[in-house]
């Protein structure tokens, strides 16, 4: 058991810290941010492996996580909550390999869906993001994490301020730059819209959507409706124009959401790679892991790819 700094404080840099510290040892996580102003407090945060890809060590850590979130839905402080909802697809052969992290799965009534798509039932855990990044926050302090605020520009000006016996690299977008040694990421610009719940308990999703992504995430007191995908753009700055397409496409799908009120609205940057990086990195005098590259999938992924991490260290 040793000194461990963990370089992020989004969700993938929260969970990591807490198996670690969890397994005995003593963690210090460096970040620029809060949590809730990176990329994972703009998520909608519904599960499902999103911008990812599907492969078996994905899929076996979006179970994991699953099971984790469904253990936390029954206590209240969580945020987490096991709500049903609807993955629509509009293709002739839509992969449905995600299916398998996920307990229990059905078609959905082709009558309720739009014409020429097809869809999958499933209920799944929805977290509410301000409320479990608080939540897991306060957890890992009780833990004995502890945090210290700064902005740095490489893993090795990091193990020289902090000298711990091991790094995490856990930074999301920005782990590319601090590690140096990575041109595969990439941004993917996700842009939100939050809009007062009318009532709303049930989530969909619709990645095929012929005039863009499409996702409508009721949470209790809102109910945030997206989305874009578009790969490379490094703009965080709201588009009207974006806004008012999100509007027209979730409203047309859910007609109980027009005329509600726009509670806020956000932009995050995704962390896009073609493969997850999780894995030790050589080339340092101490030993130091990556974990990074999750695209929309981040809290789907974020138990089962901390406890490979903590794993890592053993």
């Amino acid at each position: 058991m040793g000194n461990v700094t963990v370089v992020g404080a989004g969700v993938i840099g929260l969970s990591i810290a807490h198996e670690l510290a969890t397994a005995g040892h003593t963690v210090r996580v460096v970040a620029d941010r809060e949590a809730a102003a990176s990329v994972s407090g703009v998520a909608a945060a519904i599960w499902f492996p999103h911008d990812v890809d599907h492969s078996d060590r994905v899929l076996d850590s979006a179970a994991v996580t699953y099971r984790r979130l469904e253990e936390l839905a029954e206590d209240p402080r969580t945020g987490v909550h096991m709500r049903p909802g609807t993955v629509l697809s509009r293709r002739p052969d839509p992969d449905t390999s995600w299916t398998r992290a996920v307990p229990r799965t059905g078609p959905a009534d082709p009558a309720a869906l739009p014409a020429g798509s097809t869809g999958v039932r499933c209920t799944v855990p929805l977290v509410e993001t301000g409320a479990y990044l608080a939540w897991l926050r306060e957890t890992v302090t009780a833990l004995g994490v502890r945090f210290r605020t700064a902005e740095v520009g490489s893993v090795d000006e990091v193990l020289r301020a902090d000298e711990p016996d091991a790094l995490v690299v856990a930074a999301g977008l920005r782990s590319a730059a601090l590690l140096g040694d990575d041109d595969e990421v990439f941004p993917i610009r996700g842009q939100v819209v939050r809009l007062a719940n009318p009532g709303l308990t049930e989530w969909l999703t619709d990645d095929d959507h012929p005039e863009g992504l499409t996702y409508v995430v009721p949470r209790r007191d809102d109910v945030v409706c997206g989305g874009t995908g578009d790969t490379g753009s490094w703009d965080e700055q709201v588009s009207p124009e974006t806004e008012a397409a999100i509007l027209r496409r979730v409203i047309a799908m859910v007609p109980e959401l027009a005329g509600q009120p726009v509670l806020s609205r956000a932009v995050g940057l995704r962390p896009g790679r073609p493969t997850i990086r999780l894995e030790a990195v050589p080339g340092h005098d101490r030993p130091v892991f990556a974990c990074y590259g999750h695209g929309g999938a981040g809290f789907t992924l974020s138990w089962g790819d901390a406890a490979r991490t903590a794993a890592l260290l053993a």
